[in-house]
């Protein structure tokens, strides 16, 4: 027994050094970059199946069953909706943009704003689904519909939960790195994971706002 102790002091200790600490900290910056982009690509897929989707069915438009009596979605709850999800988008940005000069209330205000915005959407989304003048299945314009209204609260669930952890974060690091100038420059480890996740949250709110434009021309205008 003596000798397994004398044994397990003679072992070696193995300690990182500040560059290997450096280099797993860029690496971990690299993956949350690489992660939020990775996440804008899927969804872009999704919408791009959907828009394949759209177009295909309007062109073919077999027995006139596109579009029958050009029937639209409820207009009124798709202007709330797409007016919500833009200016939601627009306040992350513009938060963001404060957040990188150091006014980090200002940026929280602005997510806190945006989330409750967004959580708007959501619901305005579900209600909409219940005011429908169609079915689901009654014509491809109807379907294709449906299908955007849930990708659409897939997209900004997504981008809620996102924005609110990152402004959850925020606070439980803001003790710890007031003395190192703030999340927005402190050197600490955690407020530059953050920093990295919050510019890949504004990127995707950047494309959410694209695709609610996109769709919202789709469905309302054309």
């Amino acid at each position: 027994m003596a000798d397994d102790v004398v044994q397990a002091r003679r072992l070696p200790t193995f300690t990182e050094t500040p560059e290997e600490v450096a280099f797993e900290l860029r690496a971990h910056e690299g993956a949350l970059w690489t992660g939020g982009k990775l996440l804008i690509g899927i969804f872009a897929f999704a919408c791009a199946a959907l828009a394949f989707a759209y177009f295909y069915l309007r062109s073919a438009n077999n027995e006139d069953l596109w579009r029958p009596g050009g029937v639209t979605a409820p207009t009124a709850w798709g202007a709330a909706i797409f007016a919500l999800t833009l200016l939601s988008a627009f306040l992350v940005a513009f938060g963001y943009r404060r957040f990188r000069r150091g006014l980090v209330l200002d940026w929280m205000v602005a997510g806190w704003i945006a989330v409750l915005g967004a959580l708007c959407v959501v619901g305005l989304q579900i209600w909409q689904l219940t005011q429908l003048p169609f079915f689901p299945g009654s014509s491809g314009y109807a379907s294709c519909f449906i299908g955007w209204a849930s990708l659409n609260i897939a997209l900004v669930l997504s981008g809620t939960y996102w924005l609110e952890t990152s402004l959850a974060r925020e606070l439980r690091l803001r003790r710890a790195a007031k003395e190192d100038g703030g999340t927005s420059r402190s050197a600490l480890p955690n407020a530059r994971m953050l920093r990295v996740s919050l510019e890949g949250c504004t990127y995707f709110w950047g494309f959410i706002a694209l695709a609610a434009t996109f769709f919202w021309v789709l469905f309302y205008v054309l």
